[in-house]
């Protein structure tokens, strides 16, 4: 029998670059490890890989003076709020510049006690200490100083407050901050608006032209088109953006479903195994610790192929053995467990007590996120990750 159910192996490949034919990296890389390491390859694994490496091979890179460019024929105003961007220095410091470099003041508003991803701008627990609402209270630079001083984040020792508008003056437009949770306070300083929040914008969006809005924007919205040659991404814009130089942005794989497809079909001819494929983002998990959820992306995966599509249809052991056969042990346990995996027959196990307790996610949001954290954002080496026995369950 069996002894080992999924494992998840980081596949070293080389660097890639622009031009590069990386359907064919991917499969040469996946099936020399297989190779030299000597392990099989089966139907229904998974190849995933990393989307840097697949906006790397397409060139899909833009400067800031794109971004400016098309910020500003978009806005048609020199003045803007630009409000609940994330705190990073990797995914929105340059994304900021690019709209600074086109704007003449920019209206900050930050969200508080956390970005919408967790990055937190103070203690939390100060809020009670402070009698501060974040709720309802907007807040000043000057008040928020007051009530929260000067606190940098305990990864990068950054005071993002003092980094942005830094970032903003730097560029020639005049700065200035404000502190709110909700929408609608931005439209007490300027009627036109980037919403740069990610999983919440259509929301933000939505409340902000009811509250009488004149322009808003989201990032999904800008580089949607290429701006004097540039890369851009026709469905999310600068969300899922990264630093790539000091002048340059790498955008999200614009399109890279023939790529999943191209991967699919060249692992076929050479093994003859029909292997699923996908490209991954950040995973969806949050750092106890630190508090960060580290999806900062739009989606974990912009692209997979048919046989992921779709969530978990699980049965909870540890339910079946406590409650349906809490009378059995050992062989006969097993058995009537592997009996039970069995009898299913692909109907949906949603509101069945036997299920609960089960991960109702999407495949591609469980298995990317194994691989973002596989392969890691450092020095590894490994864009691409094999999944193996990923479907398996306790009968396989």
């Amino acid at each position: 029998m069996r002894t080992v159910g999924t494992v998840s192996r980081g596949i070293r490949a080389p660097i890639i670059r622009e031009g590069d034919n990386l359907a064919a990296i991917v499969a040469e890389s996946v099936l020399n490890a297989s190779k030299c390491e000597g392990f099989p390859l089966n139907d229904r694994d998974v190849v995933a890989v990393t989307e840097s490496v697949v906006a790397r091979a397409a060139g899909n890179y833009a400067s800031i003076d794109a971004v400016s460019k098309d910020v500003a024929a978009k806005i048609g105003s020199d003045t803007v709020g630009v409000i609940f961007p994330i705190l990073s220095r990797n995914r929105f410091a340059i994304c900021l510049r690019g709209i600074a470099k086109g704007m003449k003041k920019i209206y900050l508003m930050l969200s508080y006690p956390s970005d919408e991803v967790g990055n937190h701008l103070f203690d939390e627990d100060l809020l009670d200490e402070k009698e501060v609402n974040p709720w309802s209270d907007v807040l000043s630079e000057e008040q928020y100083r007051a009530a929260f001083g000067y606190p940098v984040h305990p990864f990068t020792g950054i005071d993002y407050v003092s980094y942005y508008l830094e970032l903003i003056r730097g560029c020639g437009c005049e700065a200035e901050v404000i502190f709110a949770n909700h929408a609608e306070a931005i439209l007490d300083y300027t009627k036109n608006v980037i919403a740069c929040d990610i999983h919440t914008r259509a929301r933000t969006k939505r409340r902000l032209l009811k509250a009488g809005a004149e322009k808003v924007l989201s990032m999904d919205d800008i580089l949607t088109e290429p701006v004097d040659g540039s890369g851009f991404n026709s469905k999310y814009g600068l969300l899922g953006s990264n630093k790539a130089t000091e002048e340059t942005i790498k955008l999200f794989p614009n399109d890279s479903q023939w790529l999943v497809e191209d991967i699919q079909k060249k692992l076929f001819e050479a093994s003859g195994k029909t292997i699923e494929v996908m490209v991954y983002g950040d995973g969806a998990f949050k750092d106890p610790q630190g508090k960060i959820w580290e999806l900062a992306d739009p989606v974990v995966s912009p692209a997979f192929t048919d046989g992921l599509i779709g969530t978990p249809n699980e049965l909870k052991l540890k339910y079946l053995a406590d409650n349906d056969f809490k009378d059995l042990s050992g062989e006969a346990l097993k058995k009537a467990i592997s009996e039970k995996i069995r009898q299913k027959d692909g109907s949906s196990l949603v509101g069945h007590m036997v299920s609960e307790g089960t991960t109702p996610r999407q495949l591609t949001d469980l298995i990317g996120s194994l691989c973002d954290l596989t392969s890691g954002s450092g020095d590894k080496g490994t864009p691409v990750v094999l999944v193996q026995g990923y479907f398996d369950n306790y009968t396989s």
